[in-house]
């Protein structure tokens, strides 16, 4: 009854097997692969990517306020000969510039170059008469805050600090670097900036892995697109030893084609004798699906249905053995009690 009852259900119990002759024929003989790889379309930034971020130049325009740390050039007429104020000030972390003695500091944060060259015009004229005096900012501090990396959020925009906001998705690199000088147009003069994606995070392929007849596991892995088959299998190394060599790449195809792209894989060719045929550069979104080993599985639904059979039969030995220890030591304390 058992082995007619393992019969009955071990058709129903492997797994499909995809990789079929009538599948060879929808494969795509064009289909990318080792010796013969193309290079991806321009990359489109999409949350989780991250960005980093470089001011080539930020002039400020003329209606920016100085902030601290700021480096300004300050150039005096009708000052004392022997103390001249014609250079480079950083503002200090109070805000203020400071001219030296016998001029002291001045406070410029927050204010325009032309407030700030009134405001030491004013400071100046308590010792000198009629200076003259101008301020230009060399160095905007607060344009070096918004460089570094940046993850783009799950809205799709970058969130420059300080600055504004920028919608990313969906932009190539290029793109992006002239939607996020725009943005900066607002505050500086001509901006210009430098972009690349650091982390790409947001396209992958996929490895589906059969884990000993109890289902499937999927591991993703990010896309850099010099991918093969071989590259995929070299990094599920790292989970699994392989034990079924029958696998196929399952591409997906835009909605309303009526079926997905299958490209059936043969790794004892590509392993043992270096064939590239089927070695396939993967795309994103990719899924590198390896069936499950037929013995592999039928060994394990084999012993999901032993198992209760032998549970069952392991509290009946016990339940005999329980008994019959019973019986024993009851007719060894009777033979005591007559003795």
């Amino acid at each position: 009854m058992l082995a007619g009852c393992m019969l009955a259900i071990g058709p129903g119990c492997r797994a499909i097997d995809f990789y079929t002759l009538s599948l060879q024929a929808t494969a795509d003989v064009e289909s990318p692969r080792e010796l013969s790889m193309v290079s991806l379309p321009a990359y489109r930034i999409e949350p989780p990517d991250v960005v980093r971020l470089e001011v080539l130049k930020a002039v400020p325009q003329p209606t920016y306020r100085l902030g601290a740390f700021d480096l300004v050039l300050v150039r005096t007429v009708g000052v004392l000969p022997d103390r001249p104020i014609d250079g480079n000030f950083t503002i200090d972390a109070d805000g203020a510039v400071a001219l030296g003695p016998p001029y002291g500091s001045v406070r410029v944060v927050g204010l325009t170059t032309t407030e700030a060259a009134a405001a030491i015009r004013q400071t100046l004229q308590l010792i000198l008469q009629n200076p003259e005096v101008t301020v230009q900012v060399l160095h905007s501090a607060s344009a070096q805050q918004f460089s570094g990396d940046y993850r783009v959020e799950p809205d799709g925009v970058l969130r420059l600090h300080g600055f504004g906001e920028v919608r990313v998705a969906g932009m190539t690199v290029t793109e992006a670097s002239r939607a996020i000088e725009s943005q900066l147009a607002r505050y500086f003069d001509s901006p210009r900036v430098g972009l690349e994606v650091v982390h790409y995070n947001s396209k992958s392929y996929y490895v589906i892995l059969p884990t000993a007849g109890s289902g499937e596991s999927v591991h993703r892995f990010p896309i850099t697109g010099n991918e093969t088959v071989l590259d995929a299998i070299g990094e599920v190394g790292q989970f699994s030893n392989l034990s079924s060599k029958t696998m196929w790449i399952a591409r997906a195809a835009p909605d309303g084609l009526g079926s997905e792209q299958i490209l059936p894989v043969n790794w004892e060719a590509i392993a043992s004798g270096g064939e590239t045929k089927t070695n396939y550069q993967l795309m994103p979104g990719d899924r590198l699906y390896i069936a499950d080993d037929t013995l592999v599985s039928f060994n394990y639904y084999l012993g999901k249905l032993t198992s209760p059979v032998e549970r069952l039969l392991g509290v009946g030995n016990l339940g005999l053995n329980t008994v019959r220890s019973s019986e024993t030591l009851g007719r060894q304390y009777n033979s005591n009690r007559r003795d």
